[in-house]
């Protein structure tokens, strides 16, 4: 048993290939990894950047459940995308989980030739629990 205070969070569709769980939390603060669309079922990044958006955002829902986190706790997302064609579906799936535009957290969407494909688009999220 740790004795650690910082607890691992894992679960399908956002599990990496290294030892690293898919987020981290001590206290009321967790940070994600690198989040992509990858499938729950067979942790495979589905085709298409809209699809792998849309799992990005069920993934991130799913480590905030596993975390004690909701989405009113999100501090921060932060996507890198190899297209910044890919606002407007981010934007879709962001106003869903976000609906209040008096209370959505900072984000920043950054242009980037380091995704390895499949995967066109990933997400990272600053959390602080209420």
């Amino acid at each position: 048993m740790s004795t650690s205070k910082r607890i691992s969070i894992d679960v399908g569709g956002a599990e990496h290939r290294s030892p690293i769980p898919a987020a981290s939390r001590i206290g009321n603060f967790m940070m994600t990894g690198h989040i992509y669309g990858r499938d729950p079922s067979d942790n495979a990044i589905v085709a298409g950047a809209e699809n792998q958006i849309k799992l990005i955002f069920s993934n991130l829902r799913a480590i905030l459940a596993q975390g004690g986190a909701t989405p009113e706790d999100v501090l921060k997302l932060e996507f890198k995308v190899t297209s910044l064609d890919l606002r407007p579906a981010i934007n879709k799936e962001w106003s869903a989980m976000f609906p209040d535009a008096a209370s959505r957290p900072a984000r920043h969407v950054e242009l980037s030739g380091n995704i390895a494909k499949p995967a066109e688009v990933s997400c990272e999220a600053f959390i602080v629990i209420s």
